[in-house]
């Protein structure tokens, strides 16, 4: 069996061929910040200057506040791709990883890099089972009103949906295997994520979600200020798993992973999105019936992707640039290139292409029932 590793230097090696340069040994200390932030944590608790009466009022950040001030509990701020800008369009990640310690969080995860490994199972998946030009495939990371309406309404096609869990549940997942008792906190511009937290299959993975305007409020009342933070580095994620968070970054990361896994392949992947519940609605009635000539289904129930979100800071349009420019800025363009991605895989157990896909239930879930 091909372990993933071989299959990570197989691609590094074609990418070489082909003119593409690599660093030989890409900073091999921001893996270990991943996987072992308590050597890089500050020790600052937000409760000696947060306004708690400011934050009482929100049922979930007044929790997600107790939990920071407890001394006994690791709380890990899970950080989804739609992130870039929210804070200023200046704000670097390092400033907002240092802002989130400050506010008393162990470390802070980009979601991206969890991104990065959906990127790759749903390739794999892909690669499996469209083998044919009728067959086809809706992808399932990302948007939780998507997979509701496609369980809920149109129950005919879930067999198409690989069962993928979402870039946050798997990061809750992750997190938590790898320190037990850790305390996750998704952050991001999604009210239904909220509900998707609690969803009875995987409720196991995160224990709030706070939107960035609470996380706004949670430094507000603390007196942080991300753009005066010093900048704490550590890159993890590929092109792909950062472009997650507009409309066509899924496809796009899928279609270039497949393109890396079997360049020669007589069936790639040929996509098409859809933008708001409207037209993801319209989609679904044009595949039923055979209106499209297409392969891979991209969903997205608010205008311009997750950076549409209902509680971002930033115009979608907006938002939607700065991931772009923090996708261009990647070091890797796809979770095949990333050691990171390969690694953290590792990590959590999987070392085979087979059982990467058929094994691994801390990425999977069963869409069989309804929503």
């Amino acid at each position: 069996m091909k372990t993933l590793r071989d299959l990570h230097q197989e691609i590094i090696e074609r990418e070489q061929k082909s003119g593409r340069v690599f660093l030989e040994e890409p900073f091999p200390y921001q893996m270990d910040c991943l996987l072992h932030p308590e050597k890089y944590e500050k020790k600052e608790r937000m409760t000696a200057v947060c306004d708690m009466e400011a934050l009482a009022e929100n049922e979930d950040l007044a929790a997600v506040a107790g939990e920071l001030a407890d001394e006994e509990k690791k709380v890990y701020a899970l950080i989804a791709p739609a992130f870039m800008g929210q804070f200023g369009e200046k704000v670097a990640p390092g400033q907002i990883r240092s802002a989130l310690k400050a506010a008393g969080f162990a470390g802070m995860v980009e979601v991206a890099v969890f991104a990065d490994i959906l990127t790759l199972k749903e390739a794999l998946e892909f690669d499996k089972h469209v083998v044919s030009k009728s067959d086809f495939q809706l992808t399932s990371c990302c948007c939780p009103v998507w997979i509701a309406m496609i369980r809920g309404i149109y129950g005919e096609l879930v067999p198409h949906m690989p069962g993928a869990v979402s870039p946050m549940i798997a990061a809750g997942r992750a997190v938590k295997k790898i320190y037990p008792g850790a305390v996750t906190v998704f952050v991001g511009p999604c009210l239904a994520k909220k509900k998707e937290a609690k969803e009875p299959d995987i409720a196991d993975a995160v224990d709030y979600v706070l939107t960035f305007q609470e996380i706004k409020e949670l430094f507000d009342a603390a007196s942080i200020a991300p753009r005066e933070m010093e900048e704490d580095e550590k890159v993890h994620s590929s092109r792909a798993g950062r472009i997650y968070a507009r409309t066509g970054g899924v496809s796009e990361a899928v279609q270039k992973t497949v393109m890396q896994l079997h360049p020669d392949r007589e069936i790639m992947v040929h996509p098409v999105q859809a933008d708001g519940v409207k037209a993801c609605r319209q989609m679904i009635e044009d595949i039923r019936a055979g209106k499209i000539e297409a392969n891979f289904f991209e969903g997205m129930a608010c205008q311009g992707g997750c950076v549409g979100g209902p509680k971002a800071l930033l115009a979608n349009e907006e938002g939607r640039e700065l991931v772009n420019r923090y996708g261009d800025e990647a070091l890797y363009q796809t979770p095949l290139e990333n050691p990171y991605v390969i690694e953290l895989i590792e990590k959590l157990g999987f070392y085979t292409v087979e059982d990467f896909l058929e094994k691994s239930d801390i990425l999977t879930r069963d869409f069989g029932g309804h929503a």
